[in-house]
């Protein structure tokens, strides 16, 4: 990937996490809807993603978009990820086909699958537990949150068949820096380290691919999520198991 890659929500703690492991792979253009706090060594627009001409301007000269950006909280309001997780997400898809981005990686979320784990916990966040949720299966939200992920994940799924944008989903598990949380079941299941998950999207940048959904979770032992896929398409090889911190 030579040309410039738009990472959008670049302050958040996904894009801090990227730019840590990955920030001297790539030419970046960052962009938030805060100015930075610190300085970097790369562009950065200040733009809210529900701002047209602002993305058009930013998307000029992007050959790849990692959109992270978007109203985070598992509780947020209908209004607000209408507003941030819905329509930005189509505006930035909308700016993106315009310009003839060939790539598209959308920052997922396990929210978007949640209900999943309704019938099945704790088991399911169990070793001995064999259930896999591997990327094929419809959404199941457990919030208005997860419905808006859910949403941009079919919104990847017409931009690429009507306009053939290759697109990766990445439903991210539980994001922490450092050791994964203690005692506690499901975050361990669902841990994504730093260094891996910027290897994951890493990947997203260099493979090929058309329209896929795949899980962004260390090598966990305790998962129930499948990495397969993403190991297949993107050649992910993660490196931190959160089995390793529980002592």
């Amino acid at each position: 990937m030579d040309d410039q890659v738009l990472l959008t929500g670049a302050s958040g703690r996904v894009g801090r996490a990227i730019l840590a492991g990955i920030g001297d792979d790539y030419e970046w253009r960052l962009l938030d809807r805060e100015p930075p706090v610190e300085d970097l060594d790369h562009e950065f627009v200040v733009a809210d993603i529900t701002d047209e001409t602002a993305i058009r301007e930013a998307m000029t000269g992007v050959g790849a978009v990692i959109h992270l950006a978007g109203d985070p909280r598992p509780d947020a309001p209908w209004d607000s990820v209408l507003t941030n997780n819905i329509d930005g997400t189509r505006t930035v898809f909308e700016a993106a086909v315009d310009a003839g981005v060939e790539k598209f990686a959308f920052a997922s979320s396990n929210h978007a699958v949640k209900h999943y784990e309704t019938e099945r916990r704790p088991d399911l966040y169990r070793v001995s537990d064999e259930f896999r949720l591997d990327g094929t299966e419809q959404p199941r939200p457990g919030n208005l949150y997860g419905v808006s992920k859910a949403t941009g994940e079919i919104l990847g799924r017409y931009y690429h068949d009507e306009y053939g944008i290759s697109v990766v989903n990445v439903r991210i598990g539980n994001l922490t820096k450092g050791h994964p949380p203690r005692g506690y079941e499901r975050g361990q299941a669902m841990w994504l380290s730093h260094r891996d998950c910027a290897h994951l999207f890493d990947r997203t940048l260099q493979a090929e691919y058309d329209y896929e959904t795949v899980y962004g979770i260390s090598d966990n032992d305790r998962k129930y999520y499948s990495i397969e896929r993403a190991r297949e398409v993107l050649g992910y090889d993660p490196q931190d198991n959160s089995a390793e911190y529980e002592d």
